[in-house]
């Protein structure tokens, strides 16, 4: 039997005044897959993300969460009350290029905190998931530290614990290692590699290219707010067929050596 999509787009258009972002997307992820996401600056690749956890409300089209329609329509018009947008949020985990951690609150405080003010968990429970998804980054020493007396590496780590601890159906990953310094990059690669080992449905927007191509399902060239390409990693990234990717991709490996 054919399991459904865990997440489906319908006609996805995205508006910012006369700017139109994303220009009528269809796309579905199924339960497991992992999807890069690749295209230059300003191609809508972040935009994209955001309308799949509606931070950022779509303009047109359709955002479906596993077999549901997210959005309330009367009369023509389509409205996210906020209760079912909170909902939404839990299950689509989002992983930002800046890290948004509490600078007054230590590490674990930062992991526990969605689960006892949205959840409304006990603190020894959310402590007890804190200190499980802590260990699973590799920062079961740092509980008790400062975010700032933290590497950019290691607070990118924290955000991906506390996206971890609401125990999301799908995670999203804006660019995880853009702010990163570069020999910092490969730490909280390796996290999301062991993220994709478990099976998880990922999706990751990413300049790094050689991680997507090994971590990757699937791979999305977005190029003028629409998917300009769609295949596996060999298709998309080896033997690219849309002259657009090729140049994209040729500009990226102009300097390899």
């Amino acid at each position: 039997m054919t399991q459904h999509p865990i997440l489906e787009i319908k006609g996805l258009h995205k508006r910012f005044a006369d700017h139109h972002v994303l220009r009528g997307i269809d796309f579905s992820v199924a339960p497991g897959e992992r999807v890069a996401i690749i295209g230059g600056s300003g191609s809508g690749k972040s935009t994209f993300l955001r309308c799949m956890n509606f931070m950022e409300t779509p303009s047109e089209g359709e955002v479906w969460l596993d077999g549901t329609r997210i959005g309330t329509e009367r009369n023509g018009r389509v409205t996210y009350p906020e209760k079912q947008l909170c909902s939404v949020r839990e299950r689509l985990g989002m992983v930002f290029q800046q890290f948004n951690l509490f600078p007054h609150m230590t590490v674990i405080q930062n992991v526990m905190e969605g689960l006892v003010t949205v959840k409304g968990m006990p603190k020894a429970e959310a402590r007890r998931i804190a200190e499980a998804e802590l260990a699973k980054v590799g920062l079961s020493e740092k509980h008790d530290a400062w975010p700032g007396r933290l590497s950019g590496g290691q607070q990118q780590r924290v955000a991906i614990a506390r996206a971890l601890s609401m125990q999301p159906e799908v995670l999203l990953f804006d660019e995880p290692t853009s702010s990163l310094d570069p020999e910092l990059v490969g730490e909280v690669l390796r996290v999301i590699n062991t993220l994709a080992g478990e099976g998880r449905t990922m999706l990751l927007v990413t300049h790094e290219l050689g991680f997507a191509y090994h971590f990757a399902t699937k791979v999305i060239f977005l190029a003028d707010g629409v998917f300009h390409e769609v295949g596996t990693p060999d298709e998309v990234l080896k033997n690219p067929q849309k002259p657009r990717t090729q140049d994209f991709l040729r500009r990226f490996g102009e300097f390899a050596f």
